[in-house]
């Protein structure tokens, strides 16, 4: 099993589907229908995209639980792993892997 988890309060990761184009650019059309920029936030330390984004970070989550087989993430042929920046113009970000399982029986990584 493999865990991921986004070390910041303005992106997320999600599962969704890598084979459109227009998954990613409708994701967030509807993430922007549902916590628009202009709404009247408190929090504006960080400009008018913030604190949508920590709303839009919360709603998808910061972290993912994959199964691992043969080496690889036992992911379905349409899926794929976003990392999803919620700000206009976010930075680096990091993310934290942590493994566990076992390894092969006959000491050989795997390919």
């Amino acid at each position: 099993m493999a865990n991921l988890f986004v070390m910041h309060t303005s992106a997320s990761l999600t599962i969704n589907e890598n084979a459109s184009p227009d998954v990613p650019l409708d994701m967030e059309d509807a993430l922007n229908r549902m916590v628009p920029e202009g709404h009247q936030y408190r929090h504006l330390d960080e400009g008018l995209d913030d604190m949508p984004a920590h709303v839009k970070s919360s709603m998808m989550g910061c972290s993912l639980t994959i199964p691992i087989r043969g080496g690889r993430f036992c992911l379905g042929i349409w899926q794929g792993i976003w990392l999803n920046e919620h700000r206009d113009y976010g930075g680096p970000r990091k993310i934290c892997i942590t493994l566990q399982g076992k390894p092969r029986s006959d000491g050989r990584l795997y390919k």
